[in-house]
Order: structure tokens, then C-alpha cells, then sequence
């Protein structure tokens, strides 16, 4: 017996639109992360509650089948859009129209319940078609154009189209479902009224992350803090060395960025390694390179503390995981990580790109054995209360729920369109 058998709601066929970010993309790579985890894991959950879920996502090699299916209820369909070859998501806008035109012939005849895009060009697509097909469009963004313009300026690389573009789907769309109320307020600024979008934030695999299992190796003679993602300054490395120099004793594991072999070549790793060793804490700095999803949680459960220190992050998915693993967590008081980290309780949030401050908070969790197992419990505690996968489907499927609702006018007709008002 599913979740929906038990509270009775009719199954619904929902196509999650997710342009660049497919859940068959090998984790690690520049265009593949936080997002192809949420739809595949979201799609899951969602077949899990009995709906039917269809991911629709570009077409990146040739030998891709058109139907793949991922699991009992998930199917992946993959749209032709441009050459089927890797391509930088932000060179992807030429080809919306169209991913968008090949959505629209297909729901001509199976036309889903609701359509969920994820990211904005994503979103671009699927308003194509569902104007021209009357169906109802949930959108995530998941990053806004404004956020990573002010924060990254000229190393911005998004086409200048975006911000206008994401604009353009906000108003169009039905729902805005944001990952945190950060994001609520710059959609405002964006003139996006918050009376349009409900906060459903990112969810965890609390399986997989939790705090019994393996623990991977440590010495036992300093403290190990550990900053998991990728290595790129925006995720505030560099904050994290500076920090040792205010911690003797206490070693710091990078885990992320490029395989093993290639750490060498990185310009960050190099970079980040002259910094180490200008603060005189080379001997306790350590870059393991990227590292297989299942290897995770074993290392954040090795850390005595997790740092999450970004300059900014839209939600932030490594404060979730670090909490379901019974970490606690130091973390910048920036985006999502806002909402997922209650400091005290959880952890403390200090400002970006200040050491000094990452340093304080760290000293006072190392000094106090208990209070890190208690931050540790109350993390893994709100984990569970709020960002379980099963949680965040079903606070995604009442959005969708609701949106249906609000047009009571629309029916099908014979042959599956819509009909009635839109």
C-alpha cells in the first residue's frame, strides 16, 4: 500500500521538465549536481506517493534511448534539442524553443496532470508548450540569475537574456515552488509577488545519510573538520584554510572538485595549496579530489565539525547531509543555509568570508564535546521533521494539488487535451 492509497487523492501523470540536469548524469562533472539528485530523488518519491512521473531532459549522446525507464513509476524520456553531445548548460538557450516544441507535439497526445520545470531555461521550454496546450506549470529555479550576478560579476558566465527570462517564467507559470525564503524575497525584488510561491525546500536520503554506519579513517590525534562540493571559490575553501591558522592542532579534509589523479592541474587546488602554505598549515590541509557518492556520508561522519562556508548558496544540500550524519554543522549565514541550520541548536552561522568568525564558532564546538553531540542529535532530529524526501513530496504534491484546484474550469476532451479556462 502506497501513501496514496491511504490518503485517498487520485494519481496524478506529472513530467518534470529538467533541460540540463539529468538523473542518469554522473555526479562531479561542471553542469551535474545539486539539481539531477533533487529531480531524480523528488521523481522517486513522488512515484512512491502512486503518481506516474515522466523526467524530461536533453538529449546529450547519441546512443541515449528515447524511454528509459529509472525505476517503478519513473520513466526518463530524452528531447531532442541541439546536437546529441555534452553541451555547457549556459550555451543551451538556442536550443529551448526547440525542447519546447517537441514537449508541446508530445502532450498533444499524452498530455500530463502538471508540468514541474526545474531551472529557468527549463522553464523557458516547458511555457512554450503549456501555453500552447493549456496545462498547469509548477517551476523551481533552483539558482536566480540576480543571486549569481551580484555575488560572481564578470566571472559570470549565464547568457544576458537570463534574469529577463526567469522574470518572464515567474509571472508566467502557475506556482513558484522556492527551496528557501531567501529566495522568496528575490523573486520580490525580481517583481514576482510572494503571494506565488510556496517555500518546499530540497530533501536528504536520511538511508543513506544517517549516523550509524561506516566512519571512514582518521588519526586520533587532532580534530577533523571536512568541507564537502566542489572546489571553486565561491564555496569559500580559501576561508576554511585561513581559518586553521586561529585552530592549531586541527586538520582540514577538502573533499570534492576534480578525480584524484587531476588535482594537480586544477587552477583552484593550486591556488588553495599556495594559500596553505603562505599560512604555514600545509602539513594539515588535505585535498582527496572527487569522491563516489556512496563515500560521503562515511567521511562527514569522521568530521567533529562539517563547514559549509560559500559566499552564497541558493539552498546548500551538504548542511542536510552533515545533519542526517549527526554533525554539527558552521556554516554562513547565506541563502538556504539560513533556513537548514538553527543555530545554536544545530550549529552557528556566522558572516562569509570571514575567518576570524569561522574560527570562533569552530574553537567553541571543539572545546565542548557536548554540545557537538547535541548539535549533532537536534540536526539529525530537523532532518527528519522537515527535509525527509517523503516530506518534501508530499508538501510538493499539495502545491500541485492546490494549482489544480484553482482551475476548476479545465477538463479533458476525448483524444487527452485541455480544455476551458486557463
Amino acid at each position: 500500500m502506497t501513501d496514496r492509497d491511504l490518503i485517498g487523492t487520485e494519481a496524478l501523470s506529472i513530467a518534470l521538465v529538467s533541460e540540463h540536469a539529468s538523473p542518469l548524469a554522473a555526479l562531479g562533472g561542471v553542469d551535474a549536481g545539486g539539481q539531477n539528485v533533487h529531480v531524480a530523488r523528488l521523481a522517486g518519491a513522488l512515484a512512491d506517493r502512486g503518481h506516474q512521473v515522466t523526467v524530461y531532459t536533453r538529449r546529450d549522446a547519441r546512443d541515449l534511448p528515447d524511454l528509459m525507464p529509472l525505476r517503478a513509476g519513473v520513466d526518463i524520456r530524452h528531447v531532442p534539442a541541439g546536437p546529441p553531445e555534452a553541451i555547457p548548460k549556459d550555451e543551451l538557450l538556442p536550443h529551448m524553443l526547440g525542447f519546447g516544441r517537441h514537449l508541446a507535439r508530445e502532450w498533444q497526445t499524452r498530455p500530463p496532470d502538471v508540468v514541474h520545470s526545474h531551472f529557468w531555461m527549463s522553464g523557458l521550454a516547458s511555457l512554450h508548450a503549456v501555453r500552447e496546450m493549456g496545462l498547469p506549470l509548477v517551476h523551481t529555479y533552483h539558482a536566480l540569475g540576480t543571486v549569481k550576478l551580484r555575488h560572481q560579476r564578470h566571472a559570470d558566465t549565464s547568457p544576458p537574456a537570463r534574469i529577463p527570462c526567469e522574470k518572464e517564467v515567474g509571472l508566467g507559470c502557475d506556482r513558484i515552488l522556492a527551496t528557501c525564503h531567501d529566495e522568496v524575497r528575490e523573486l520580490a525584488a525580481m517583481g514576482i509577488p510572494a503571494e506565488k510561491v510556496d517555500v518546499v525546500p530540497c530533501g536528504v536520503d536520511t538511508d543513506l545519510f544517517m549516523p550509524d554506519g561506516t566512519v571512514a579513517e582518521r588519526g586520533a590525534d587532532r580534530h577533523r573538520l571536512i568541507q564537502v562540493g566542489r572546489v571553486v571559490p565561491r564555496k569559500g575553501a580559501a576561508v576554511s584554510v585561513a581559518a586553521l591558522t586561529r585552530l592549531p592542532g586541527v586538520e582540514l579534509l577538502v573533499v570534492g572538485g576534480p578525480p584524484p589523479g587531476r588535482l594537480d592541474d586544477d587552477l583552484e587546488v593550486r591556488r588553495l595549496r599556495d594559500l596553505a602554505h603562505g599560512l604555514e598549515v600545509a602539513d594539515r590541509v588535505r585535498f582527496t579530489g572527487a569522491v563516489a557518492g556512496e563515500d560521503v556520508a562515511p567521511l562527514l561522519r569522521s568530521a567533529d565539525v562539517v563547514l559549509c562556508p560559500g559566499d552564497y548558496e541558493p539552498f546548500g544540500i551538504v548542511p542536510l547531509e552533515a545533519m542526517a550524519c549527526g554533525r554539527p554543522v558552521v556554516a554562513t549565514a547565506v541563502g538556504g543555509q539560513v533556513d537548514t541550520v538553527a543555530d545554536p541548536v544545530t550549529g552557528r552561522l556566522v558572516p562569509p568570508r570571514d575567518p576570524e568568525a569561522l574560527a570562533r564558532a569552530v574553537a567553541g564546538l571543539l572545546a565542548d564535546p557536548a554540545a557537538r553531540e547535541a548539535c549533532g542529535a537536534a540536526g539529525r532530529r530537523r532532518v527528519l521533521s522537515r527535509y525527509d524526501w517523503t516530506k518534501v513530496a508530499a508538501a510538493t504534491e499539495a502545491v500541485y494539488l492546490g494549482v489544480l484546484a484553482a482551475r476548476p474550469a479545465l477538463s479533458r476532451v476525448p483524444g487527452g487535451a485541455w480544455t476551458g479556462a486557463v
